[in-house]
């Protein structure tokens, strides 16, 4: 297809674009965020008419979809996916992440959420729902982790924006829980005031790019520059606004959209490998997930994957099968007589 003025190749290869979104700059200079479209040929299915046929649970929708921490999009079978439901898929790297990193800049860095409204309200205007723009193609939110706590923070002070909210294994809530939150936010707080860019010790052991990657029990080829093996480095700030965030939803939320949470049937928190740690959450605590969903809107489906990894969408395949299939089921129930 022609592309329109700005997009560019992805590194996805065909038929994936990249457009870059200039954002404010910042302390460290320069500051872009990345779109990333799916933009196949039309094909056969795409040029039904018919009224007789069925049309796509997800006709007329747009999809966009952010990543979570030490993160970038790369899952271009998640693409494929929404296409085929018939939505138009985009995904955003944020600011200092994948496509969007910059030489000289922290990593992740950010030191409120809310900075990411600048980004997110990019793309959407790149994609037809710009503040005060009528849209006649709904909107659904698909965020992963830090993504999914990003989005429901956003859809709360931003009602009326989204159709729906799909949220794979979202950060909703520490993993100490908020009895360890509620110790750890003081210190952190202090440590962000004083040093906010220090560097915090690194619990992150490697397990989980062990289960991912396919250059080890894993099956997925991703850039390790952009997602390293042990993550990024964590500072006091970015975990400050993490936890703050955290709060907020402990509070609850008024999210006016339906929301599908998805997290793995379990966790597995171990300070040596396991193979249970390939069917199995090993970042985040899925039964304090599950609990905190229900704060963030007045209708939250919890769907718990039997198998899956902390990212649903990268764990073997009957288990994407079954997680693909509750998505669609949802839509059906949700956003198809929207």
């Amino acid at each position: 297809m022609t592309r329109e003025q700005g997009w560019q190749p992805d590194v996805l290869g065909e038929p994936f674009d990249q457009l870059t979104l200039t954002l404010a700059p910042d302390a460290e200079g320069e500051v872009v965020a990345t779109l990333v479209r799916y933009a196949p040929s039309p094909g056969f299915a795409d040029l039904l008419t018919d009224a007789h046929v069925r049309r796509p649970v997800a006709a007329d929708t747009d999809v966009l979809y952010v990543h979570g921490w030490s993160d970038y999009f790369f899952q271009k079978e998640l693409a494929v996916f929404w296409h085929d439901q018939g939505a138009r898929f985009y995904a955003l790297d944020l600011r200092k992440y994948g496509r969007s990193l910059r030489p000289g800049q922290t990593p992740g860095f950010v030191d409120d959420l809310a900075t990411y409204d600048e980004d997110l309200d990019a793309a959407l205007t790149a994609i037809g729902h710009a503040v005060g723009q009528k849209s006649k193609r709904r909107l659904v939110l698909m965020g992963h982790s830090t993504g999914g706590l990003t989005l429901s923070l956003w859809a709360h002070r931003h009602p009326s924006r989204a159709d729906a909210l799909v949220l794979n294994s979202p950060w909703l809530e520490f993993q100490a829980r908020s009895a360890g939150r509620a110790a750890l936010a003081p210190i952190i707080g202090l440590q962000a005031r004083v040093d906010p860019r220090a560097a915090l010790p690194n619990v992150d052991l490697g397990f989980y790019t062990r289960s991912v990657s396919a250059a080890m029990d894993g099956e997925w080829d991703y850039d390790l520059a952009w997602r390293p093996v042990r993550g990024f480095p964590v500072h006091p700030a970015w975990l400050n606004a993490v936890l703050a965030g955290h709060a907020q939803v402990a509070g609850g939320l008024t999210i006016q959209a339906p929301v599908l949470t998805m997290v793995s049937a379990r966790s597995t928190m171990l300070p040596y490998w396991t193979p249970d740690m390939l069917s199995s959450d090993i970042v985040l605590v899925v039964d304090d997930i599950a609990q905190r969903s229900i704060k963030l809107a007045p209708t939250v489906t919890v769907a718990r994957i039997d198998g899956a990894l902390h990212d649903i969408f990268l764990s073997k395949e009957p288990v994407r099968e079954d997680a693909y299939a509750r998505v669609t089921q949802w839509l059906r129930g949700y956003l198809s007589g929207s």
